[in-house]
């Protein structure tokens, strides 16, 4: 499970029901940017997509240098996981709650520079306080990520050594957070979306001095502690960090160009946080609640995997887990977010003027156009699983992918539910409703711990990590389920008929189409062992036979959403064309 990441702040004119952008201005009162979800997912999306590259390139080069299986990949799995844990747990959950409706409120007050100048400097006081709190505590941090005795002495105070490094990282989080958020007020979506390719960039360069220096890591990943260096810790997680300080730093030149100039001011009053102080408590108390079903995973994978080390086998732990959830995480960060970051503001807006017909109706255009992409993503995950795997990590070995592989296709099954769920959660943020929240967080984290112990109690343990991917998928399920249900409540109804018809039939399509592509596969002849040649093709030929099938029934099946989807892409291209 990983916390969600945030999503940036962005206004836009209401679509028709179709989902096309209404006519009107292209700014919205009081200085706030609004703009299209054709073009705001799109420029997300672009953007989203050269991050997602150049990360799997980053990915590939991690895994040559400690595998991905393994005490150091493990070790490092948690120190450098650890920071996006501990920000949802002290940060995340409060600025999405507080910082993303109140900038949109600070931007349309009389007050608006001395609002922001104010949420700014208290949000970026505590982030820093908060960072320093937990460097100090990484000892005790790191031995509650790792309390299997599987874990030697020796092995968990080299997490203890990456977390030191690692930790910081929550600060730069955070940082990026913010001026993110300013930066989608203002409808400039791009740099907000481009920015961590400047992490990749800076991770690709370190790794690759590692593997310069120190070469590749062996096929079952490194296990033998003793020959493992002090430099080779600094560069590994210095790099980590230095990634993310440049892809926080890098937004203030888009700022400064868009005309916004930050004051430092101290302040609570009259910054709106009265209002959102009742939103606060609940977040804080969900992601808590989610944290700790992330540590129980997490130790339940890291006994996993150092079972597996001590045996001298390429077991499933920690860092195999988090490849397979790289790759899950594809589909939904390159559309999905996209969707979800240009509709919620403007959803958001609805809200706050009691416009609840307008809600329902973004609503079902953000659930139907990710029911678009999310259906087909599943079903491809699922078929093409283990291609995928070598395609998109090519220096993970055949132990490797047969380690990833399966837990990939056990998280896929939740991801039909990934993106309905993320947009429905956000609305309860716009109605101030953290309670809802909470109370729907205890029974997903709860199903994910319920379930993970009884595959624990009863599977070998080679099985755990796949039955970690399955546990995460049902609390996803458990999340939408219980979220649509409150929301429909709260909107008096949710387009359910033509939002159940869409998913219906794009359901039928991508069963067909994963027939044909799982058919595929085996006319290729697929093996653990292939090379990165041979996965490319077999990927190439049976995702475009999926591909080409899924398009091909939802044209016969009348799905109008594809051609809403779709139309932003093709006016790109005829532009180009032209």
């Amino acid at each position: 499970m990983t916390a969600e990441p945030p999503v940036p702040n962005s206004g836009g004119p209401s679509p028709d029901d179709t989902g096309s952008p209404a006519a009107g201005s292209s700014t919205g009162g009081a200085g706030v940017r609004r703009a299209s979800l054709g073009r705001g997912s799109l420029a997300m999306s672009l953007g989203t997509t050269a991050s997602r590259a150049s990360g799997l390139v980053r990915t590939m080069l991690l895994v040559a240098c400690v595998g991905a299986t393994g005490t150091v990949a493990d070790a490092f799995d948690i120190a450098n996981k650890l920071p996006n844990m501990l920000f949802a747990l002290i940060s995340a959950g409060v600025l999405q709650a507080v910082l993303v409706p109140q900038i949109l409120k600070s931007m349309q007050a009389h007050n608006a520079r001395e609002r922001l100048d104010k949420l700014l400097s208290i949000s970026g006081l505590g982030l820093l306080s908060g960072t320093i709190v937990l460097v100090a505590a990484a000892p005790v941090v790191v031995h509650l990520m790792t309390l299997s005795p599987a874990w030697t002495p020796e092995a968990r105070e080299l997490a203890v050594v990456f977390a030191y490094w690692c930790l910081p990282q929550v600060f730069f989080y955070g940082l990026y957070t913010l001026l993110g958020q300013v930066l989608s007020a203002h409808g400039r979506f791009a740099a907000y979306g481009w920015a961590p390719v400047a992490n990749n960039v800076v991770s690709l360069i370190g790794f690759g001095v590692f593997l310069v220096l120190f070469g590749d890591a062996p096929a079952a990943g490194i296990t033998d502690l003793s020959s493992w260096t002090t430099t080779q810790t600094l560069l590994l997680a210095g790099t980590a960090t230095l990634g993310i300080a440049a892809q926080a730093l890098l937004l203030i030149l888009p700022l400064r160009r868009a005309g916004f100039r930050w004051g430092f001011r101290l302040g609570l009053r009259g910054i709106g946080l009265r209002s959102a102080g009742k939103v606060v408590g609940w977040t804080i108390g969900a992601v808590v609640l989610e944290q700790l079903g992330v540590i129980y995973l997490t130790n339940v994978l890291g006994a996993a995997g150092q079972t597996g080390a001590d045996a001298d086998t390429a077991l499933a732990g920690n860092a195999a887990y988090t490849n397979a959830m790289t790759i899950y995480l594809l589909p939904h960060s390159l559309v999905v977010v996209s969707i979800v970051t240009v509709l919620f503001p403007r959803m958001s807006a609805a809200v706050t003027a009691g416009d609840l017909p307008a809600v329902r109706r973004d609503m079902s255009i953000g659930l139907r156009s990710a029911g678009v992409f999310s259906v087909f993503s599943a079903a491809a995950l699922i078929t093409l699983a283990h291609p995928l795997v070598k395609t998109l990590v090519p220096t993970a070995s055949g132990l490797a992918v047969a380690a990833i592989a399966p837990i990939l296709q056990a998280m896929a099954v939740g991801c039909i539910a990934l993106g309905a769920t993320v947009l429905v959660r956000r609305m309860y943020f716009a109605f101030e409703d953290g309670r809802s929240v909470f109370v729907i967080q205890i029974f997903a984290t709860v199903s994910m711990v319920v379930a993970l112990w009884i595959a624990v109690e009863t599977l070998p343990v080679e099985y755990w990590a796949v039955a970690a991917g399955g546990a995460f998928a049902l609390s996803t399920w458990i999340s939408l389920l219980l979220r649509v249900r409150g929301m429909s409540r709260k909107l008096q109804g949710m387009d359910g008929a033509r939002v159940l018809s869409l998913y219906g039939r794009a359901a039928l399509s991508a069963l067909v189409a994963a027939g044909l592509g799982w058919l595929a596969v085996e006319l290729l002849g697929w093996t653990e062992d292939a090379s990165w040649t041979w996965a490319l093709l077999v990927t190439a030929v049976a995702g475009t036979v999926m591909a080409v099938t899924y398009l091909g029934l939802l044209k016969l099946l009348r799905v109008r959403e594809l051609d809403d989807a779709l139309a932003p892409i093709l006016r790109r291209v005829r532009r180009g064309a032209s």
